[in-house]
């Protein structure tokens, strides 16, 4: 199977401090100044209408997946992205765009994770449209369609969509998360995460952390910020501007 080409660079520090902190819980869902992003406004598709909702780490969903490719690939999805069928990705009617799911194919137990950039599939018994690399990945790309667990595992910003959020480990997690990251670097090379973990030691009262992960057979060096007590607690650091394009990643 063919795979896409991803880059991923550090979040970079700085010291911005908004005015204003984002009162919900994805920076997705509004702009700066209060008001919806566009691609969480109400919209109808054949006459029904879809209302994107807010939804919080670690929430679940049950339903059908189904998956598309050739016919969609290189056009427009809905929040302005090429559609490439060989990235991790996923169009779903109501989830915020840039949302990060684990999906389980409850047919085999095998597990995907995808960031939705897209809208669909508007059929009534499906919840989620998978790239056809994530199909291929959990075994429905043939079939065409499975039953599924959707899991919400955080809010990548809109800015970072080079990211292969596939990178994430696909091993099981508990049902209830209570175990919340600041994730601010990717590496490939372990001696870039080092650095970056020293550099970041301690910062603001949290302490960084490498996480070793294998993806497609090549190791991933991931430097997390550790001990926040709550979503809510990771949302709030997140919102001061520390490091731009940091993201929740929950246990």
């Amino acid at each position: 199977m063919k795979s896409g080409s991803y880059s991923y660079h550090p979040a970079k520090s700085s010291q911005k401090y908004p005015s204003e902190k984002l009162a919900m819980s994805s920076s997705n869902v509004f702009k700066k100044n209060g008001d919806l992003q566009a691609t969480m406004r109400p919209y109808t598709v054949m006459g029904k209408k879809y209302y994107p909702t807010v939804v919080h780490v670690g929430d679940t969903f049950n339903g059908r997946a189904s998956w598309y490719g050739p016919d969609f690939h290189g056009k427009s999805t809905s929040n302005g992205e090429a559609y490439d069928m060989y990235a991790m990705t996923a169009a779903h009617k109501t989830l915020p765009m840039n949302t990060v799911v684990r999906v389980t194919n409850t047919e085999n137990n095998a597990q995907t994770i995808v960031r939705i950039n897209d809208r669909g599939p508007f059929v009534e018994s499906r919840i989620i449209d998978l790239s056809y690399a994530a199909a291929d990945q959990i075994g429905l790309a043939k079939k065409g369609t499975a039953f599924v667990t959707l899991e919400v595992l955080g809010f990548e910003p809109g800015s970072m969509r080079t990211i292969n959020m596939a990178q994430l480990s696909s091993g099981p997690q508990q049902s209830v998360l209570n175990t919340f990251y600041v994730q601010i670097g990717s590496f490939s090379r372990f001696q870039g995460a080092k650095y970056t973990k020293e550099k970041y030691a301690s910062f603001h009262g949290y302490s960084a952390i490498i996480k070793d992960t294998e993806y497609n057979n090549k190791r991933l060096f991931r430097v997390w910020l550790s001990g926040f007590k709550s979503e809510a607690e990771a949302r709030d650091f997140i919102s001061r501007g520390y490091f731009q394009g940091s993201f929740i990643i929950g246990e």
